[in-house]
């Protein structure tokens, strides 16, 4: 089974007709399941749901062979914790899918790493499916220290801009 998932606040209705399509096409051979979002788009050729609770979305993650998702920063972590592969295409600004283009920044960051394969728009579909069947995730290696320092360096450097500046008048 495939698990298609589009996060929960806002609808991705792009992405859903371009799965619902490479079924229909055969792309996908699979049993694909949706989580759709606050869609009002009906899939065709899969089932769906527009909300899961957390336990389905674990169940529907777990049993998965591997998924496909907008490129959400919980949904592309989640994965990697379930050592799933994974296929993101993230939501655009310039299409009204977001208020800005985080999504487009994340994906290239977790496909620099390793960790997923991107499909940037619906004609990259098709050949990122076939190279999902091979692809095999890098593991995400976390290091909070180094996110640590990272934050304390980032505040002392505002700390140091912020400072007033030492006057040389008595």
């Amino acid at each position: 089974m495939i698990f298609l998932t589009v996060g929960t606040v806002l609808p991705f209705d792009r992405l859903v007709k371009a799965v619902d399509k490479a079924v229909a096409d055969g792309l996908i051979t699979a049993p694909v399941f949706a989580q759709i979002g606050n869609s009002n788009l009906k899939p065709d050729n899969m089932e769906y749901a527009k909300m899961l609770s957390k336990d389905d979305f674990n169940k529907n993650m777990a049993e998965s062979e591997y998924l496909i998702s907008h490129a959400g920063i919980g949904s592309m972590v989640t994965a990697l914790e379930f050592g799933k592969r994974m296929l993101v295409m993230p939501r655009l600004k310039r299409l009204k899918e977001h208020v800005d283009d985080h999504q487009v920044f994340s994906a290239e960051k977790f496909e620099e790493l390793g960790h997923v394969l991107v499909a940037y728009d619906q004609s990259e579909l098709p050949a990122k499916l076939r190279d999902l069947e091979s692809f095999v995730p890098k593991p995400r290696h976390v290091e909070p220290e180094a996110v640590i320092r990272k934050v304390a360096d980032f505040l002392q450097q505002m700390e140091d801009t912020n400072k007033p500046a030492l006057s040389t008048q008595n």
